[in-house]
């Protein structure tokens, strides 16, 4: 059996020698395929190695006109093409291996960066320091503390990322910073440091972000834009943040970072202010937060975060000024209330109406808000430690611990936490861990009053009654003498023989209750340490004539053991709708 190599035409016919059709020498089927000269070589003889030109020289009537066996054609096959063919193909052949080697490269390339982007895991935390205020002008102080605090409430309403709360992030103002350290000691990935500066209306505000585990800077910016823009440059570092840190927001997340915004400049600058105030933790910043946040509402009567801020102040002037809860509880609930109807979604919203219920004796409430405001955003640590505080009342220990370790978790450094945290464990009957938490706050607050007037009870608890009065004695002064660590002091001095002292503390106290800076409940303290429980019970009976918020306190201050034996502090713990 024979082949054309031209036409690859099969002769069966060995005799034949040359291809009928086109006059070329015919090969043996059996020949083997040069793979590197591309011609075929047969077990003897030679072979031409060009294609015949002419093919009458060879051909005779004989050979053409004798019968032959039937023929068959073949497909041409690339790998036996002839010299030619060959030579066209290697050209091709080549273009088609580089482009497949540059797509194999490519790919390569592609699945090593995407790997490598896959394999960065988000940095989870991040604490945002207070920014710098490089202005000359002391009264822009309110914007930096602002922009800082802003960035933190937004950032924090990410589920996925932890951040560090205000009162903790705050402790670090003015200091000379190495973000290294401060990650190691918030236990963080990551720190926002910033410099604000404001000249005539041209804002200039430099942020850094930076790795705190390599000191590696993740991102740097400079926005120079006009003051009135600043909520578009909150909203701008924010999501640059959030893209540096590497996270993953749903479009739900990332409308979030910007619902909670107002599109009024003005309004804007007048709550900042009203939170600068209201931080500050005085009768004198509560009132004039509350003139900021008016302001700020009427400029935009549709501002939520703003009622949110109004709410607050009223929920704290019971605390601060002693003003009767008749005339500050429904003015806070009304502002609450408006701006739940803005903003069903926002968290500070709902603590601070289970704080307004709580306020009210309203439990079963105050306990659903409470629930309601940590669903919507677990990395917020007032709404734990107010609810906390809920739990303490319901003399529900272990459960207040819980939530004021997660409010640790989130606010290390705040020393209201803190101290609370230490007063649970009095209540626990663990005045060691008491004392250890008191320190802490201490140490890094050493004039925090509430820390002090814990570290008193725990030295009491352990009669040590010297070191006891002097904790007490430094709370009273630090607060200003206020009324609550007064009593506290009149107390001590009672129980420890010092009735003269405990006597002159009852009387500043009548005082205080007469120009309405005090209330029953702190009178009722000292006259139980005292000893006399008729007058003790006398005062408790008018604070709840008049609906006091610090009635409450009975439950679990420590200044009420003597009287929770007494048939009348049963009846009047049921009044209020809690379990004696």
């Amino acid at each position: 059996m024979k082949r054309c190599p031209q036409c690859n035409r099969v002769e069966t016919d060995d005799a034949l020698k040359f291809c009928r059709v086109d006059g070329v020498t015919l090969v043996g089927e059996w020949s083997a395929l040069n793979a590197e000269a591309g011609t075929a070589q047969l077990s003897s003889g030679s072979v031409s190695t060009e294609i015949e030109t002419s093919i009458l020289a060879h051909r005779t009537d004989a050979h053409i006109n004798r019968a032959t066996a039937p023929t068959t054609v073949l497909q041409p096959q690339s790998a036996q093409g002839s010299a030619g063919e060959l030579h066209r193909l290697k050209p091709r052949r080549a273009i088609v291996l580089t482009i497949a080697g540059v797509i194999v490269v490519a790919l390569a390339l592609y699945i090593y960066f995407y790997a490598s982007r896959k394999s960065e895991t988000a940095i989870d935390s991040v604490a945002v320091l207070p920014f710098q205020n490089a202005s000359a002008d002391p009264n822009v102080e309110y914007l930096s503390d602002g922009i800082s605090e802003a960035l933190i409430n937004s950032l924090t309403d990410l589920q996925q990322l932890r951040v560090v709360a205000r009162s903790t992030a705050f402790r670090y103002k003015g200091k000379d910073l190495d973000p290294q350290q401060v990650g190691r000691e918030l236990n963080v990935r990551s720190v926002l440091t910033g410099r604000v500066r404001q000249v005539a209306d041209t804002l200039d505000v430099q942020v850094d972000l930076v790795d705190a585990t390599t000191g590696a800077q993740l991102w740097g910016q400079e926005y120079e834009r006009k003051a009135s823009d600043v909520i578009s440059v909150k909203q701008a570092i924010a999501r640059e943040v959030t893209e540096r840190l590497r996270l993953k927001l749903s479009g739900e997340e990332q409308q979030r970072l910007v619902k909670r915004d107002t599109t009024n400049a003005e309004a804007y600058e007048f709550y900042l202010k009203g939170r600068y105030y209201w931080n500050k933790r005085s009768v004198e910043g509560i009132r004039k937060a509350m003139e900021q946040f008016q302001q700020a509402m009427d400029k935009d009567p549709n501002y939520a975060l703003g009622y949110v801020g109004l709410a607050d102040c009223y929920l704290l002037l019971g605390d601060y000024a002693a003003v009767p809860s008749n005339e500050s509880l429904p003015k806070a609930r009304v502002a609450v209330d408006r701006a739940l109807q803005l903003d069903d979604s926002l968290c500070e919203a709902h603590t601070s109406l289970a704080s307004t219920y709580d306020r009210l004796w309203r439990w079963k409430e105050a306990e659903l808000e409470f629930k309601r405001a940590i669903s919507l955003n677990p990395n917020y640590a007032t709404a734990h430690h107010w609810f906390a505080n809920y739990l303490v009342v319901k003399r529900q220990f272990d459960d207040a611990l819980r939530e004021l370790q997660r409010a640790q978790e989130l606010d290390p450094l705040s020393p209201i936490i803190g101290s609370t945290t230490a007063f649970v464990y009095l209540l626990k009957n663990n005045p060691d861990a008491a004392i250890e938490q008191c320190r802490k706050v201490i140490e890094v607050d050493p004039n925090f009053p509430t820390a002090h007037l814990y570290l008193g009870w725990s030295y009491l608890k352990q009669q040590h009654y010297k070191e006891a009065i002097a904790e007490f004695q430094k709370a009273v002064e630090s607060s200003g003498r206020r009324a609550f660590n007064l009593a506290n002091l009149g107390y001590c001095y009672a129980v420890t023989g010092r009735r003269g002292e405990a006597l002159a503390i009852l009387k500043e106290l009548e005082e205080k209750y007469a120009r309405r800076e005090a209330f029953g409940v702190h009178l009722a303290e000292v006259c139980n340490g005292l000893g006399d429980k008729e007058q003790a019970f006398a005062w408790l009976e008018r604070d709840f004539q008049q609906h006091e918020v610090s009635l409450a306190d009975i439950i679990a201050e420590l200044g009420f053991e003597e009287l929770r034996s007494d048939l009348r502090y049963a009846d009047l713990v049921r009044r209020m709708g809690l379990k004696p």
